[in-house]
């Protein structure tokens, strides 16, 4: 299963645009609200989540996604639903996926060593041990990054080429104007 964790003042465009490309890849992807359904993004736009963080029982995701945001990445690092989940599934040799400020959650796991990766300029620091890309979407065997809302769906299009072929991903990528 594919699972989208949403938190209070969480970055609309860099969780939506890549869940509707997900989606259209004909993926079943569940939204997880911290802290119940109904989540309010970092400019007001309230979303309804497919279930609360309290019902999220998955020892084995297939991909777990982190978009950014302010204070929507502080939410999600505060979580210990969202932690543990992250952390099952690096153990569990699952796709882990973020972006904006969101991929210092990774780092702050310990879970970048090593690993080539990329966020929203000024938390460098925070990917503990990652070697820091100039890329703007960056996968790193299941680890993928990225830096912000401008390539939110440049990040979509790379979860579908991972997760389907890049056959698909090119399908979308026409079918939306991508390119």
């Amino acid at each position: 299963m594919i699972y989208m964790f949403l938190a209070e003042g969480f970055e609309e465009v860099e969780a939506l645009a890549p869940l509707d490309l997900l989606r259209r890849a004909g993926l079943v992807v569940t939204t997880v609200g911290v802290g119940g359904t109904q989540i309010t993004g970092a400019h007001g736009i309230t979303v309804t989540a497919d279930i609360p963080d309290t019902d999220y029982h998955d020892d084995s995701p297939r991909l777990i996604f982190l978009p950014g945001g302010m204070p929507g990445t502080l939410n999600l690092a505060a979580s210990r639903v969202v932690t543990n989940a992250v952390k099952r599934a690096y153990e569990q040799n699952a796709y882990l996926a973020a972006i904006c400020a969101a991929p210092s959650i990774l780092g702050d796991l310990g879970l970048l060593a090593g690993k080539e990766a990329i966020c929203y300029p000024g938390f460098e620091d925070r990917l503990t041990g990652a070697v820091i890309s100039r890329r703007r979407v960056v996968r790193d065997g299941k680890i993928i990054t990225a830096a912000g809302m401008g390539v939110a769906v440049e990040m979509g299009l790379m979860l579908v080429s991972v997760l389907c072929g890049e056959e698909k991903a090119k399908e979308l990528r026409r079918a939306v104007i991508a390119d």
